[in-house]
């Protein structure tokens, strides 16, 4: 009589369930990396001619106002060059993973989906702080050389709150891109984007309208999507310190910002953990 050999079991890797810290920081480094080499920094070299622009004409058509507008111009410039990077280079973090076929083998490793999700999103985040404070060093550094005089205590809070702002961006794009294409992830971030910065006038013009129909419109996307103006104060930092708003409401703000990114990269992930490739 044969005796039975035992089933072999089917052995495949499985992601950890504990959260690795040490993953997260190594995946994230290699998507800085990636994106560093996809030349994004680039822009760096674009806001500095922008601005070279703005310093040569805008004294001719600013009048007295011109140290005003060239600083309105610098952050606007930075938060546009902030929005775009977002918008094309985050949706695609994850999908660019699946098209080359790697998802495959990162998914057979020992990382959970949750920790790519967000290793993915702190090495975006990372590029795009690295660029802004770029931005803003040489904002002040080009400004030395000219009569315009920087509130440096303003215009530091309000690059913060660019990255901010720009984190809550990252994570509805990465939102987006787990579960469609690129590119109209991309259309659907912008989007975001747009809404999000006019959400409270969309507010203020439902209750001067009779239309009752666009009321509950405005109120549930003021609800759902993301208060950009709270994450905004440049027009503030233009005037100095005395029209910043108080702490506490720059602190809640931050809250803010930062329970929108959490809850954002939850349901990322929870969406993530759902697909099959």
């Amino acid at each position: 009589m044969i005796p039975e050999t035992p089933e072999t079991p089917d052995i495949q890797p499985r992601s950890s369930s504990v959260v690795n810290f040490n993953r997260i920081a190594t995946i994230a480094t290699n998507v800085f990396r990636e994106v560093v080499r996809d030349r994004i920094l680039y822009v760096v070299g674009f806001y500095v001619l922008v601005l070279l622009l703005g310093l040569r004409l805008l004294p001719d058509l600013s009048a007295g106002a011109y140290p005003k507008v060239v600083l309105d111009l610098g952050l606007g410039t930075m938060e546009l060059l902030g929005v775009f990077i977002t918008a094309f280079v985050g949706t695609a973090l994850i999908n660019k993973e699946i098209d080359k076929r790697t998802m495959l083998v990162l998914v057979s490793k020992p990382i959970s989906r949750g920790e790519l999700i967000v290793a993915k999103f702190f090495g975006l985040w990372g590029v795009l702080l690295v660029a802004i404070a770029s931005m803003a060093v040489l904002t002040l550094i080009l400004s030395a050389f000219t009569p315009i005089d920087i509130p440096l205590g303003s215009f530091a809070i309000a690059v913060a709150f660019l990255g901010l702002k720009l984190a809550v961006l990252i994570a509805v794009a990465i939102l987006f891109g787990v579960f469609t294409s690129s590119l109209l992830a991309s259309f659907l971030t912008l989007a975001t984007y747009l809404v999000g910065s006019f959400s409270r006038d969309l507010l203020q013009l439902a209750a001067t309208t009779n239309n009752e129909s666009f009321k509950p419109i405005s109120t549930f996307l003021y609800i759902v999507l993301p208060d950009l103006l709270r994450l905004d104060v440049k027009n503030e930092a233009i005037y100095g310190m005395t029209a910043i708003p108080d702490a506490g409401t720059l602190w809640l703000n931050v809250l803010y910002g930062v329970t929108y990114i959490v809850v954002l990269l939850a349901l990322a992930i929870a969406i993530f953990r759902q697909r099959q490739f």
